[in-house]
């Protein structure tokens, strides 16, 4: 079972998930799953195309953001696009959870949606240190 890391009511991340962890997200009331890994990242890793394939048949959305070393602006514009569209709450995951999360509190900070010092705090009590990425 794959750690899900809560940072907002409507968001979660994760390090790599399984093809069982998608049912469990579905079961734990996800809505969407959005992929920050690249496909062939790492042998033995699920593709983009099974954890979609997952994802259909238990009912959520499901998007792929492939994010290489840091997100490009571009990835964080798309990001913050989609957050406006899909239901909540939302599951994004990379190789350790932290291209998700960056991505994601990148296009919070750009939006105006949360500030940057709640945004470092949110992720430090999800495990993550945003303080390189956003100051504070």
């Amino acid at each position: 079972m794959s750690d899900f890391r809560r940072v907002t009511d409507d968001f979660t991340t994760a390090p790599q998930i399984s093809i069982a962890d998608v049912a469990e997200a579905a079961r734990q009331g996800f809505r969407t799953v959005i992929n920050n890994r690249p496909d062939d990242e790492e042998p033995g890793q699920p593709s983009s195309a099974e954890i979609e394939a997952a994802a259909e048949a238990a009912g959520l959305a499901y998007f792929h953001i492939p994010v290489r070393g840091g997100p490009t602006p571009e990835q964080v514009e798309q990001t913050k696009a989609l957050l406006s569209q899909v239901e909540t709450p939302i599951l994004a995951f990379c190789r350790s959870g932290t291209r998700s999360i960056v991505t994601w509190s990148l296009s919070q900070a750009q939006s105006g949606a949360l500030p940057r010092g709640e945004l470092v705090t949110l992720g430090r009590n999800a495990g993550y240190d945003l303080s390189g990425v956003l100051g504070g």
